[in-house]
């Protein structure tokens, strides 16, 4: 019977790696321990960074965690909102006596801006200011261009005084729309 065995008994066995000793055992723990340990403290560091806001650093020199002026505040605010127009319409509001003069500012006072229309609403005392102001609409609207950007202001609508309350009752006339017949 031939056999595949060799005779040296030696190359019949498997060849074994020789079992790690405490020495090697000790280091193979020790090295897992450390990645493991550098695992977590990279975890911890993310962590921080994430907390602090990407890893800015405080110092001397400014950066975007600083506080801001509240002038500046509320410039940026306008700004990342898209509120320019409305907010430069407001100061126009405030500044109505200086762009219209002082004798048209006692008489008729801005009430109101349509941003979507650009239409400036502007309520006069009187019918006769309120055609007046009609008269003075296109230059006016110049004015507001010229101050406030191109287009900022397209129309000016005037409106003529409020009449006073409508009083609903028994003594009232037909078709009549009360108080306000005579101002137009």
């Amino acid at each position: 019977m031939s056999d595949d065995r060799s005779e040296n008994p030696a190359e019949n066995t498997p060849k074994q790696t020789p079992e790690p000793s405490g020495v090697d055992l000790a280091r193979v723990a020790l090295r897992a321990a450390k990645e493991q340990a550098r695992a977590r403290g990279d975890a911890a560091r993310q962590k921080k960074q994430a907390r602090r806001g990407g890893g800015l650093r405080s110092g001397a020199r400014a950066d975007g965690r600083d506080p801001l002026a509240l002038g500046a505040a509320i410039n940026r605010l306008i700004t990342e909102r898209g509120w320019e127009t409305p907010a430069a319409v407001g100061g126009v509001m405030g500044r109505w006596p200086q762009i219209v003069g002082d004798d048209v500012a006692k008489h008729c006072v801005p009430e109101k801006y349509d941003e979507d229309e650009r239409i400036l609403f502007v309520r006069c005392d009187s019918t006769a200011w309120a055609t007046n102001l009609r008269l003075l609409a296109p230059t006016l609207v110049a004015r507001l261009n010229e101050d406030l950007g191109h287009g900022a202001v397209r129309q000016i609508r005037v409106n003529g005084p409020g009449g006073p309350a409508r009083r609903y009752g028994p003594l009232r006339a037909p078709g009549s729309t009360g108080p306000g017949d005579t101002y137009g």
